[in-house]
């Protein structure tokens, strides 16, 4: 009804008149079995209690999307779409989601208050194990905001028999659904309960207790047919694979025209200050632990370490020079890592690659440490723009850097990466912690 309101709307914004000939009314409502057709599929029909509002809006426009780019095909390989006018069509797709997009707001507002005031909510009983995830259920989210309200919590100890407790505990409250918040190790706990409530028809939630197990781009897989609990993978797979390298290609063929004249000036003022080569090459770690040769303007005299071992630069470290300090200071020796980038075996943003070394001494050291090496390195990060650069002299320190590199991980997105590379041009090439 909206996307034909919104046709008739557009025709007379276009036309002065909303009485549409026979191609317009055919037009109109094959976009909107079209559109009902996407938004069905994308799952916009179903109940969208417990989602946030902008995952809601976010499938609502991705629908609308997918809907106007079918039409817009189907008119090309027709060859009709001289036939109708372009400012209507365009005209009734904006108001047609518009007043789509009003609609889900309205409705996600009326429900918030009903649901403030204690109405339109599902019952849970929780059985508890005191984790992470019930302290999220208690401490991080408003519950009845998504639809839900916990009436009561039954503690769960190993071992301990909850069966008629349970059971008695959902008849007696009458409540919609039953959460457990248990580990993942309590499987036959589990299919305990899930036998002792045969015979109820109340819905049953598991909600893993992951405990000190460290996530990474958590999800629901279906894989070979069956699935799939995945803890801990790379975001950076199929598509998501595809617009970091476009990105890295785009954005580090546009920065390397611009730094050229930059490093050959650098190159120059090295091969004349300082005796050796101008590009100091290291192996370091990349995706999936492969090894590969990292590139930077030598900022240090050329020495070797007596021990194999790869010394990190100290503040006032004599190996450094003069030139070498400026160039670390202001992260210009990080520049022909831009070569690197073209390559593949780096990217723009992404964790900063630590030399083998360092990887061999921290993985057993930092939980989760060898999990940053799930995708490309960069040449700045989100550690790097939150203030972790430099030196790792401390434990404490390497921590926070890893922790803020799974965090990328995690919430990886094309927009994150462009806020950081936006955040190093302004705070991330000046270094007060380089030596």
């Amino acid at each position: 009804m909206l996307v034909i309101a919104a046709g008739l709307l557009a025709h007379y914004y276009r036309f002065g008149h909303i009485e549409m000939n026979g191609r317009y009314n055919t037009a109109t409502l094959l976009t909107a079995i079209t559109v009902v057709l996407c938004l069905g599929l994308g799952g916009v029909y179903g109940s969208q209690r417990g989602y946030a509002f902008l995952r809601q809006v976010s499938v609502l426009i991705a629908g609308w999307c997918v809907a106007a780019g079918i039409m817009f095909s189907l008119s090309f390989f027709l060859k009709v779409s001289e036939n109708y006018s372009r400012i209507w069509y365009t005209s009734m797709l904006a108001i047609g989601g518009g007043l789509s997009f009003f609609l889900r707001l309205t409705a996600f507002l009326i429900l918030k208050r009903l649901r403030a005031s204690g109405m339109n909510l599902k019952t849970v009983l929780l059985v508890d194990s005191a984790g992470e995830s019930t302290g999220q259920l208690y401490d991080g989210l408003a519950l009845e905001r998504y639809g839900f309200k916990v009436l009561d919590k039954i503690p769960f100890e190993s071992g301990k028999a909850l069966d008629d407790e349970l059971l008695s505990r959902v008849e007696a409250l009458g409540v919609h659904e039953v959460w457990l918040c248990l580990p993942l190790s309590q499987g036959g706990a589990i299919r305990s309960i899930m036998y002792a409530l045969r015979h109820s028809t109340v819905a049953v939630r598991f909600i893993p207790d992951w405990g000190d197990i460290r996530l990474l781009n958590h999800k629901v897989s279906h894989i070979a047919g069956v699935y799939s609990l995945d803890l801990s993978c790379s975001p950076m797979d199929g598509p998501a694979q595809v617009l970091k390298r476009v990105e890295d290609l785009v954005i580090g063929s546009l920065i390397s025209v611009m730094i050229l004249p930059v490093c050959l000036v650098i190159a120059g003022v090295i091969k004349l200050t300082s005796p050796g080569p101008v590009l100091f090459k290291q192996y370091r770690t990349g995706i999936n632990g492969k090894h590969f040769k990292v590139y930077k303007f030598r900022s240090m005299v050329v020495h070797h370490e007596s021990s194999g071992d790869v010394k990190q630069a100290t503040r006032n470290d004599v190996r450094i020079t003069k030139v070498g300090a400026f160039l670390r200071r202001t992260s210009l020796d990080e520049l022909p890592q831009f070569f690197n980038v073209m390559q593949g075996r780096m990217s723009i943003v992404g964790p900063r690659p630590h030399a083998l070394s360092h990887n061999e001494y921290y993985k057993d050291l930092v939980e989760s440490y060898m999990q940053r090496h799930k995708v490309k390195p960069g040449i700045t990060g989100w550690a790097q723009v939150s203030g972790y650069r430099g030196e790792t002299d401390t434990l404490e320190k390497m921590q926070k850097r890893v922790e803020f590199d799974l965090w990328y991980i995690d919430n990886w997105s094309l927009w994150l990466d462009l806020k950081i590379i936006f955040m190093t041009v302004f705070k991330g090439f000046l270094n007060k912690n380089a030596y």
